[in-house]
């Protein structure tokens, strides 16, 4: 059996495509993932085949990207899937398509006449009655909460099918398949998987879906932690955690986080990420790191500020650890909102919160209420949906 992964997007969308590629394996398929060039070192350590999937993302490693770079990059996606998944697919006996912007995985799969199957990593790329979609784009704002639910899924269709629909149509044609009329029904089918954790993520039953959710995908990670950052940790009392991931903050940020955590005598253990956030001093308190295994990480640390990505909400939550949430942009609000409603931290609705606000989110998170129910809650998160979607996908097909 072979399988054929299509993923878009930042470390956080990656990793977990690279969990259900590693669960696959072990059930003895054979999988390649089509993603973006930028990983292919973490690739590379798992030992999983990757088709690059277009040119690097902008504003990766080093290299600043603008709003403008970002949105070029979304333009020119369809024709990127369109001209590499095809060739990926060749031979395989199933597509799976892990993003909603996945435009052509479906086409590709009904072409070949093989099964596909569409994943989302948040409820909020699902339509529903009990929430809003999230922002299609990087920088694009929710839709007023006057307008209901309803409508707002209404006009989200309408943007996918501005955006895509006519180089979907086109492409279509060309492998001679009819058009189609909704782009994003087309892509997420009526039976999505939803690879979240149904006490972080859970799905409110709907009309329209038969959703089924397997938990979130996860890879193990065994790497110990550096030799430097182990003397850091054990040097004195649990430090505060701050990382913003692939987002493009300012180090703005780095200093009111740093700064917030010092009027609380608590030390500080800053991720540089894509944005390369800096130490504000050379006090001993304070220590900057790289990527490094943030299972384990976790697990040694008093709180977590971040910015809300489905992957560092999930770790978080594993580890059992309080979180700050800082939301940036698409479904990052919703994941702040369900750290909050579960009493196992605290929200800033500020993108660029100031130390007062940041302060007094952290107050909250470092209480021995909030350090209770992050401990409780870390007992419920489920660790098997990988494995969980790998034997529905084998199932499928044989």
């Amino acid at each position: 059996m072979q399988v054929l992964l299509s993923t878009s997007g930042t470390r956080g969308d990656i990793e977990p495509a690279l969990g259900l590629a590693l669960q696959l394996r072990e059930l003895g398929a054979q999988v390649r993932v089509c993603a973006p060039p930028n990983f292919e070192r973490r690739f590379t350590e798992l030992g999983v085949p990757l088709v690059p999937l277009g040119p690097p993302i902008p504003g990766s490693h080093r290299a600043k990207a603008s709003m403008a770079d970002l949105l070029d990059y979304a333009d020119q996606w369809p024709a990127v899937q369109f001209d590499t998944i095809p060739t990926a697919a060749a031979g395989c006996d199933a597509v799976i398509a892990t993003g909603i912007t996945e435009i052509a995985a479906r086409s590709v799969a009904e072409k070949l006449g093989i099964h596909y199957q569409y994943a989302s990593y948040q409820p909020t790329s699902l339509p529903s009655p009990h929430h809003p979609p999230m922002p299609r784009r990087p920088g694009e704002r929710p839709a007023p909460e006057a307008i209901g639910n309803q409508l707002q899924w209404e006009i989200d269709a309408q943007g996918w099918n501005a955006e895509y629909g006519e180089a979907l149509d086109t492409r279509r044609a060309a492998l001679g398949l009819p058009s189609v009329g909704n782009v994003r029904d087309h892509v997420i089918t009526d039976r999505p998987w939803l690879a979240a954790d149904p006490v972080l993520g859970p799905w409110p039953e709907s009309p329209g879906l038969d959703v089924v959710q397997t938990g979130a995908w996860i890879v193990p990670d065994e790497r110990p932690l550096p030799a430097e950052l182990e003397a850091f940790l054990d040097a004195g009392t649990p430090p505060v955690y701050i990382g913003f991931g692939s987002m493009p903050v300012r180090n703005h940020i780095a200093r009111v986080a740093i700064e917030a955590i010092r009027a609380h005598n608590r030390r500080a253990l800053l991720f540089r990420g894509w944005a390369e956030l800096a130490l504000i001093d050379d006090l001993s308190d304070c220590m900057a790191v790289g990527e490094v295994n943030h299972q384990a990480l976790f697990t040694r640390v008093a709180a977590v500020i971040h910015h809300g990505g489905a992957g560092t909400t999930t770790t978080a939550a594993r580890a059992g650890v309080p979180q700050v949430v800082v939301p940036q942009m698409m479904d990052q609000s919703y994941w702040a909102s369900r750290v909050a409603g579960l009493g196992i931290g605290t929200a800033c609705e500020d993108t660029v919160p100031d130390q007062a606000s940041l302060s007094a989110a952290l107050d909250m998170a470092l209480t021995s209420t909030t350090r209770a129910r992050a401990r409780e809650v870390a007992g419920m998160i489920r660790a098997d949906g990988a494995t969980v979607a790998a034997k529905l996908l084998i199932d499928a097909i044989g």
